[in-house]
């Protein structure tokens, strides 16, 4: 009986192992830098909102979630090359972007902010910053009003490969502000002890035509069964609980807006 019981268990477990191997790998870029959405554990692994998101998703799909890191500024030139099959890194939909890559359905909607130095003086507007430095990630929405709104109005716009690398600067006072998503900047900055002396400002940014529509995963055009299959999927995981009880581990609002 033993020996009977044994060989089941070495036949399941192959069973799924099997399975398992046999999931259709699902390749997703990503620029793990984005606190909370994607970055790396002290180990060096993928974590985060929409890495938890994917796979849940992916499971849906019976896919198998294979994560890809790319710089930002050049995710979508390799969507494009096809070293992946879609982007899921808090990417902002837009009309400029509609018109190189097709999206998903929603995946969040979060607001856009400046970060400046406590009692600076400097509530965030354009007016506010001229003749100042402000620092915006590359390839981003975020530096696109920059540029029509900040460097037209008199300050230097600072181009930075990562949030990281801008938020050092920003510490050791090189810029004078930051712009960028309002919870990767919170949790990636504010929330952190170099944060402590900053503060978002009060200047609320508006512009849909450059801001967007909310994130979402961008796919090559013409990829309609993979897009139809992944809205399928997420939709899925909005309906049955899943999103909302990922969403909780990093967010204390609804994330997914209106």
């Amino acid at each position: 009986m033993q020996l009977k019981h044994l060989i089941t268990i070495i036949g399941l477990t192959c069973t799924v192992a099997v399975q398992a191997a046999d999931l259709k790998e699902l390749r997703i870029g990503t620029d793990a830098t984005y606190e909370p959405f994607e970055f790396k554990s002290p180990d060096g692994k993928i974590i985060g909102f929409e890495i938890d998101l994917a796979n849940a998703i992916c499971a849906e799909m019976k896919r198998n979630c294979v994560f890809v890191e790319s710089p930002w500024d050049g995710i979508i030139p390799s969507l494009m090359a096809k070293k992946f099959d879609m982007i899921l890194s808090g990417m902002t939909v837009t009309d400029e972007r509609r018109k190189t890559v097709s999206f998903s359905d929603k995946i969040t909607d979060i607001p856009y902010r400046v970060i400046v130095k406590h009692a600076s003086g400097l509530d965030g507007s354009p007016a506010s910053l001229k003749g100042k430095k402000v620092g915006v990630q590359k390839a981003t929405t975020e530096a696109n009003f920059a540029d029509k709104y900040y460097a037209k109005a008199g300050a230097t716009v600072m181009r930075y490969e990562s949030t990281q690398d801008s938020y050092l600067d920003l510490a050791a006072g090189r810029v004078d502000a930051l712009v960028g998503n309002l919870v990767e900047m919170k949790m990636g900055f504010l929330a952190k002890p170099e944060g402590k002396p900053f503060e978002f400002a009060p200047y609320e940014m508006k512009d849909q035509v450059i801001l967007g529509y909310g994130t979402g995963v961008a796919m090559r055009k013409g990829d309609d069964e993979l897009r139809s299959e992944f809205n399928s999927a997420l939709k899925t995981v909005r309906v049955n609980g899943s999103y909302k009880k990922i969403a909780d581990k990093y967010f204390d609002f609804d994330v997914y807006g209106k």
